[in-house]
C-alpha cells in the first residue's frame, strides 16, 4: 500500500481517511495535535482499516519532518494558515503536497515553492476551489470564443431553521475567510478584485429560491488560466435568501470582520452542525461556437449519505472525494508528477471516472448517477453504503512502487 500522511483529524479529515483506507491501496497516517480529535476519528472507523493516528504539532519543524519521512504524499485538511508550515516541509522532504485551501495568499506561497520543486504541489483540491474549477474549465473547451463564465456553489442545510438559514458544515475559519477577503474576478476582460458579499443575485433551481454573492477563493487559479480569453469570470457562494444581509450586518455594521475570533465564537456557539445538507453546483458558460452565441450549464446536487455504516454530510463527501481523486490521479500518472498543478489540469471526464471522483454521482457524460428517491431523513436523494455507490471500495489491489 502507498503511505500517505493526512494532517487534520476534523470532519473532512475523517472522510478522507475513510475513503483512502477503504480503497485498500493507501496506508494512512492521520496526524493532529488534538488527541481528542484523533480519538474521535479512530472510534468512528472500523478497527481493521489501515489508519494509524499520530499526535503532531505541525509548527514543530523537527516533528513535522519526522512525520513526512517515507511518505508518498501529504494531504492537508487543516486551517489554511497551517499550510504555510506544511508546504515548505513537504518540499524539503521530497513529498507530494495536496491541500484544500481557499486562501489566495497560501496558494501563492505554494506556487512559489513549486517553481523549482521536484514533486507535485496541488492546492485547492476540494469543492470550491477544486471540482468547480474542473467543471468550468471543461465547459470552456466547448466554445470557440468565451464571453461569460459564472460559477456558483453552496453547501446548505436541507432543513434551515434559523434566521441565517444556515448550519455549520465545514471549517468556520474557512467560512469567515471567504466572507471577509477580497475576491478575484475578470470584469470586461480585465482582472480585478471585487468586494466580498456584493453583487447579490437571485435565482431558482428545482423549484427552490436561492441568492448568490461574491466570496473569496472559489475561483482557484482560473483567473490566471482564462485571462485574455474570457470577458467576465466570477464566483459566488449560494445561500438561501436573506443570509447575505445578516452576514453583512455582522461583518460590516457591527465590524466583526475586524474581530474574526469573536465572529468564530459566535458562529460556533449559535449555529449547530448538521449532517443533513445538500451541495449545490451551478456553472454557466456562454460564448460563440460555429458563429452562434451559445450557452451551456452544469447543474447538480449532492446529498448526505451513509459510508461504512456512518452518515456523512454532503460537504464532507464532495470535499474529501476531490482531494482523494487528485491524489489517485497523481499516483496513476494522470497528473504532472512535479511542479505546480492546477485543478483545471485534471480533465472532467478523467475526474468523474476516477473511483473517488465518482462520489459526486455524475457520469462522465454529465448525467446524474445513483441515488434513491427517498429515505428516512426527509425524502432527499442519497447514496447507500454499497460497492455500487462507492466504487473506491471494490478497487482491485494494485502493485505500488
Amino acid at each position: 500500500m502507498t503511505p500517505v500522511l493526512l494532517i487534520g483529524a476534523g470532519k473532512i479529515g475523517e472522510m478522507i481517511a475513510t475513503m483512502l483506507a477503504e480503497s485498500g491501496d493507501y496506508q494512512v497516517t492521520v496526524a493532529d495535535r488534538d488527541e481528542d480529535a484523533l480519538g474521535r476519528l479512530m472510534n468512528h472507523l472500523p478497527a481493521d482499516m489501515p489508519v494509524v493516528p499520530r499526535t503532531l504539532d505541525v509548527e514543530n519543524d523537527a516533528a513535522l519532518s519526522g512525520a513526512l519521512s517515507g511518505q508518498y504524499a501529504v494531504l492537508s485538511a487543516t486551517p489554511y494558515h497551517l499550510n504555510r508550515s506544511i508546504a515548505p516541509a513537504a518540499k524539503k522532504a521530497g513529498v507530494h503536497y495536496l491541500d484544500l485551501t481557499e486562501d489566495v495568499r497560501s496558494t501563492r506561497l505554494v506556487k512559489d515553492l513549486a517553481a523549482d520543486g521536484g514533486t507535485a504541489f496541488i492546492p485547492q483540491c476540494g469543492l470550491a476551489p477544486g471540482f468547480i474549477s474542473i467543471v468550468a474549465h471543461d465547459l470552456t473547451k466547448h466554445f470557440d470564443t468565451l464571453h461569460n463564465v459564472h460559477m456558483r456553489v453552496g453547501a446548505l442545510p436541507v432543513y434551515p431553521s434559523n434566521a441565517l438559514k444556515y448550519n455549520l458544515t465545514w471549517s468556520t475559519d474557512g467560512l469567515i475567510n471567504e466572507y471577509c477577503n477580497p475576491c478575484e474576478a475578470i470584469v470586461d476582460g480585465s482582472l480585478r478584485e471585487v468586494p466580498p458579499l456584493e453583487e447579490i443575485e437571485h435565482f431558482s433551481l428545482d423549484g427552490m429560491e436561492y441568492e448568490a454573492f461574491n466570496t473569496s477563493g472559489g475561483l482557484g487559479t482560473l483567473c490566471e488560466t482564462l485571462d485574455g480569453r474570457v470577458q467576465n469570470l466570477n464566483y459566488r457562494t449560494v445561500r438561501y435568501p436573506g443570509h447575505r444581509d445578516i452576514v453583512k450586518l455582522l461583518l460590516q455594521d457591527l465590524r466583526l470582520a475586524e474581530r474574526r475570533d469573536v465572529l468564530k465564537d459566535i458562529f460556533e456557539h449559535a449555529l449547530p452542525m448538521t449532517l443533513q445538507d445538500v451541495v449545490l453546483i451551478f456553472v454557466t458558460v456562454s460564448g460563440y461556437r460555429e458563429g452562434r452565441f451559445m450557452q451551456e450549464t452544469f447543474a447538480h446536487k449532492v446529498y448526505a449519505r451513509e459510508v461504512v455504516g456512518r452518515r456523512y454530510s454532503a460537504i464532507q463527501i464532495t470535499t474529501a472525494s476531490g482531494i482523494c481523486a487528485m491524489l489517485d490521479m497523481l499516483h496513476e500518472g494522470q497528473l504532472p508528477a512535479g511542479g505546480f498543478v492546477r485543478q483545471e489540469d485534471a480533465g472532467l471526464k478523467a475526474f468523474l471516472e476516477n473511483r473517488f471522483g465518482a462520489a459526486y454521482g455524475v457520469a462522465a457524460d454529465g448525467t446524474a448517477t445513483g441515488g434513491a428517491p427517498s429515505d428516512a431523513h426527509g425524502g432527499q436523494p442519497h447514496g447507500r453504503d454499497t460497492q455500487e455507490g462507492f466504487p473506491w471500495r471494490k478497487a482491485p489491489q494494485r502493485q505500488t512502487g
